[in-house]
């Protein structure tokens, strides 16, 4: 999904991430590990890390968070049926159990005993298929919600406002601790899906009180995750203390604290002057970082950052000049002299470390190096201008809208803007905007051709799947769509759309090497349209305090719930000081 990675996150997401560096991941075992002699008081289990490019939280709602600091708050306080584990396997979280009917689409949940809110309200099985089915309706105007309880039968149905609930048909709960799930067709990643936040279960008490506002009401007993808000200050922090409430083993560290910093370099500086246990290390301070004995950390990570082409927004309603953009940018240039080999150019949508990535894929027009081909995207610039009546003169002016972020990230984007200059004798325009305000423009592209032309995001695997990397994106009637692939406007939108349906096809394909071969088949196509233009595939880049212990990194930078039993501050230095929140 579209985020900005920060320390404790769970994997999802759905939109895009914002990632002009990486930071930290972290995960482990559910069992509460051991710990030292040297684990420091309890007033000194306070965790304080960044939460960067924004200055308040968006929403605390699970079935309205596109964002990566949304979601990393909403995964402090709410969980749902299943959870990943940081093995990137699916696990029960509030269910204690779950199996599939012999009718492939029949998912019966046993809940876990005794499950309480944080205020003590009792979690039983209505609270979740009222959680699932509010998500859905038309009234909560969730954007995701579609996209990752979409398998459910006539989930699309209760969206569209053709039927008033799914509660009692492909939503049942027989009993207190039993919940029944009933997909519309078989799909070899439902549990996947469910996994994503607009599932978790919310107090239905308390949402029915305050209605519309009840998200103003976050510290009264609204989820049932490890930890609770005890403080919000917008533009400032976020402050979460232990939930006593918690079915799962307790967390070790009092309070975590997400302070929030306009960019990467900002939080970096406060980290190194002891005010974070952790941050994302901005490629400028790459060799600097490294000096930290014991402190510099890396991890592989599923993301891809990429920038995404309006189909509908001239002139990239022409393949051609789509590839020539594309082309002319030297990846190999940007991950080396840029980013200082923190990322790893590709041309790839489907990352490298997971399920379907596919290591035989030609970037487009075939040109397999992510160094681009200068030669081949002037040649095709000028047949793409001829084909739609250009010359320089009136060749329709261009604008790369990005999130104002990090200094490397200016770089970045200033390098492509001279290369876009060199290669094909234009000038791009870079238009900076606010995160928040990006994302509503992204929302605002689809069906738009006076939309947004291009812009720069990541996104960060959902769930380790390539579904959640070609159907997720470009399928029929997805809301990630809003490069506006196989728009009926379009020229090649008939064949377009014969590639959805192969989308369609993989998805449910029971054999999995050859669901992976749809994939792989279909990605090589999504590449050579410029469906999404990948830059690089991201690392995560961090430093990390000695003083924490419990901390396993993974290629998801998630931190399941249970974990957080596991993560506790020693007496080692250097630490941070965190004592202005005991």
């Amino acid at each position: 999904m579209l985020r900005y990675k920060t320390w404790a996150r769970r994997s999802f997401p759905l939109l895009l991430c914002f990632l002009a560096v990486l930071v930290v991941a972290c995960g482990g075992s559910t069992a509460t590990p051991g710990q030292g002699s040297d684990k420091a008081p309890e007033d000194k289990q306070i965790a304080v890390m960044p939460e960067v490019n924004i200055s308040e939280i968006k929403t605390f709602d699970p079935a309205l968070a596109t964002d990566s600091p949304s979601i990393d708050s909403i995964n402090m306080v709410f969980t749902g049926l299943v959870q990943l584990n940081d093995k990137l396997e699916v696990q029960g979280q509030l269910a204690e159990s779950y199996q599939l009917g012999p009718d492939g689409v029949t998912w019966t949940f046993k809940l876990k005993p005794d499950l309480k809110f944080s205020n003590g309200d009792p979690l039983t099985a209505d609270d979740v298929i009222y959680s699932i089915d509010r998500a859905l309706q038309p009234a909560t105007k969730s954007t995701t919600a579609g996209v990752y309880l979409g398998l459910i039968k006539d989930a699309e149905k209760l969206q569209d406002g053709k039927v008033k609930t799914l509660i009692g048909s492909s939503l049942k709960a027989p009993d207190a601790r039993t919940v029944v799930i009933q997909a519309g067709s078989k799909a070899a990643y439902f549990l996947q899906t469910l996994t994503y936040v607009s599932s978790y279960v919310v107090n239905k008490k308390i949402v029915e009180k305050y209605g519309d506002r009840w998200t103003d009401h976050i510290s009264e007993g609204v989820g049932a995750g490890p930890f609770v808000v005890s403080k919000y200050n917008k533009g400032a922090e976020i402050i979460f203390e232990r939930n006593t409430n918690y079915y799962g083993d307790k967390p070790q560290l009092k309070k975590v604290v997400y302070h929030f910093y306009q960019n990467a370099d900002t939080a970096y500086k406060a980290y190194e002057s002891g005010q974070l246990h952790t941050a994302g290390v901005p490629a400028p301070q790459t060799d600097r970082a490294k000096n930290l004995k014991g402190q510099f950390h890396t991890e592989p990570y599923l993301s891809i950052l990429f920038y995404k082409i309006n189909y509908l927004a001239k002139p990239f309603n022409n393949i051609k000049i789509r590839q020539a953009f594309a082309l002319a940018i030297n990846k190999e240039q940007i991950a080396h002299n840029i980013y200082k080999d923190t990322v790893v150019p590709t041309n790839h949508i489907v990352p490298d470390g997971q399920p379907g990535y596919y290591p035989d894929l030609k970037g487009p027009a075939g040109v397999s190096t992510p160094a681009g081909d200068k030669e081949k995207a002037k040649q095709l610039f000028e047949e793409g201008m001829k084909e739609e009546g250009y010359t320089r003169a009136n060749f329709p002016p261009v604008t790369l809208t990005v999130a104002s972020t990090s200094a490397s990230a200016r770089q970045e984007y200033s390098a492509v803007q001279n290369m876009w200059k060199e290669a094909l004798g234009i000038t791009v325009k870079i238009n900076e905007t606010e995160f928040n305000k990006l994302l509503t423009d992204i929302d605002a592209a689809t069906n738009n051709p006076n939309g947004l032309q291009i812009w720069r995001v990541s996104w960060i695997a959902d769930y380790p799947d390539p579904q959640n990397w070609i159907s997720l994106q470009f399928g029929e009637g997805s809301e990630n769509n809003n490069v506006n692939y196989a728009h009926s406007s379009l020229k090649f939108a008939a064949e377009q759309k014969e590639l959805q349906k192969k989308m369609a096809q993989a998805d449910v394909t029971a054999d999995e090497n050859q669901r992976m071969k749809l994939y792989n088949e279909i990605e090589q196509k999504l590449v050579d349209d410029v469906a999404w233009l990948p830059i690089y595939q991201g690392q995560t880049v961090t430093v990390r305090k000695p003083c924490i212990k419990g901390l396993e990194d993974n290629a998801q930078a998630l931190t399941p719930p249970d974990d957080w039993a596991k993560i506790y501050i020693t007496s080692e230095q250097p630490c941070a000081n965190a004592d202005k929140y005991k």
